[in-house]
């Protein structure tokens, strides 16, 4: 089956510029937990996926209760968890509508780094099936570039919202 490759969101023709920061890792993330829906601030598109019946639970908990459904949660991202969660392609769409949205200028988010896969996967094209692909630190930035009708990304360190300053950067451009 070929892979599925939703269509790029497309920049706005302005400038703009997304700073995608993930919290620290808390308690119930070391353990495995799933969220439930966190909303983002000034971002509604943004927000944590619901994970229906599956939400605040431990991930290990919910395998051994629902296997199949944690396969196929994890390898087709059209599934959507039991009890209303949301699909990982519907994740994906729904980030990139958010995208289509901003207004030209600069943004600043903290998402969880579900929500940071699928907007790379969004914004770049990126075939669904590579969601689970990305992997996403606690506390980092993600940025993305959008102008001229296309997205870029910018992989940065830790906390860097600006990137380093090209006067003092060493080594080639």
């Amino acid at each position: 089956m070929p892979p599925s490759v939703p269509p790029a969101a497309p920049a706005p023709q302005g400038s703009v510029r997304l700073f995608l920061a993930t919290p620290p890792l808390d308690p119930d993330a070391s353990r495995g937990r799933f969220g439930r829906g966190e909303p983002c601030p000034g971002h509604p598109g943004l927000a944590g996926p619901a994970t229906g019946r599956w939400a605040g639970r431990e991930l290990e908990e919910v395998a051994a209760e629902d296997p199949e459904g944690i396969r196929r949660w994890l390898t087709d991202p059209a599934y959507e968890p039991p009890g209303g969660g949301e699909s990982v392609a519907a994740l994906i769409t729904r980030t990139g509508a958010h995208l289509l949205g901003l207004a030209p200028g600069r943004h600043h988010a903290e998402v969880e780094p579900i929500v940071v896969r699928a907007v790379v996967v969004a914004a770049l094209a990126l075939p669904a099936e590579t969601f689970w692909r990305l992997d996403v630190r606690p506390s980092t930035v993600t940025t993305l570039t959008g102008r001229s009708g296309r997205w870029n990304l910018l992989l940065g360190g830790p906390g860097q919202q600006d990137g380093p300053d090209p006067a003092t950067r060493s080594g080639p451009n």
